[in-house]
């Protein structure tokens, strides 16, 4: 369902323009942020129905994460890794950091739209 507001976690500018444009076209509200900080500070305030978050973000990077579900304003947010590395070992991190949904980069757009989807109507029920 479009207007529905998602937070974009990039601090690379292309993918995160890319990713904007994208969910924006789809009539999606975007907010964004570079750093893993910011992600939690701006969950906290906005209350997206979800955060897309690169998992290699300067500052607390992946332990971002952990912040939102220690919250208990932002622990069901549902939060989709994004990530260029796709190595066996960063998708278990992934795994054990308990994201819900993970997309490898460069993101195939249809794959990409149809998982924002899939996440977004898994947690509207």
């Amino acid at each position: 369902m479009a207007n529905e507001l998602i937070l974009v976690v990039e601090d690379n500018d292309k993918s995160r323009k890319l990713v904007r444009d994208l969910l924006t076209f789809k009539g999606y509200e975007i907010i964004e942020a570079e750093t893993g900080e910011e992600d939690v500070d701006l969950a906290r305030e906005r209350r997206p129905s979800l955060v897309l978050m690169d998992i290699r973000l300067p500052g607390v990077g992946i332990e971002a994460l952990g912040r939102l579900r220690a919250e208990v304003a932002t622990r069901g947010i549902p939060v989709m890794a994004m990530t260029a590395s796709v190595m066996a070992r960063d998708r278990q991190r992934v795994l054990n950091a308990v994201f819900d949904a993970f997309q490898s980069k460069p993101i195939n757009v249809k794959d990409f739209l149809a998982a924002v989807e899939q996440l977004l109507e898994r947690h509207r029920r």
